[in-house]
């Protein structure tokens, strides 16, 4: 493998999580506004490293926005999404809208990694 390409191992217990949203593209300023708050709440909890909310060019993509955080284990992130209050914000932005927001939340490893070559 070239410095570039490597294999990555399990030995790190880190996780990412990726949570892809198909939402209506008029709803999607007001959703950010609240995965603001929610973030905030995450990034105060143990475990928590980052996070990034990415936001489709068109308005036409099906999933309007992705989360992508990462959290030092999988233990963390799951008290971290146990808290009753994450859980309560989480409820409330799918719910009472007239289009349903569709999340779908997992965890990853990595599997394979890419850099750029150093000169």
């Amino acid at each position: 493998m070239t410095k570039e390409s490597q294999s990555v191992t399990a030995s790190d217990s880190s996780v990412t999580f990726i949570n892809v949203f198909e939402i209506a593209a008029d709803r999607v300023e007001a959703f950010m506004a609240q995965w603001q708050e929610r973030a905030a709440l995450m990034s105060t909890k143990p475990g928590f490293i980052d996070t990034r909310l990415h936001r489709a060019r068109s308005s036409d993509d099906r999933f309007q926005l992705v989360n992508v955080a990462h959290w030092e284990s999988q233990e963390a992130w799951e008290a971290a999404t146990a808290d009753p209050e994450f859980t309560a914000r989480t409820r409330a932005a799918r719910e009472g809208h007239e289009a349903p927001i569709t999340v779908n939340p997992s965890l990853y490893d990595v599997a394979v990694e890419f850099t750029a070559p150093t000169s």
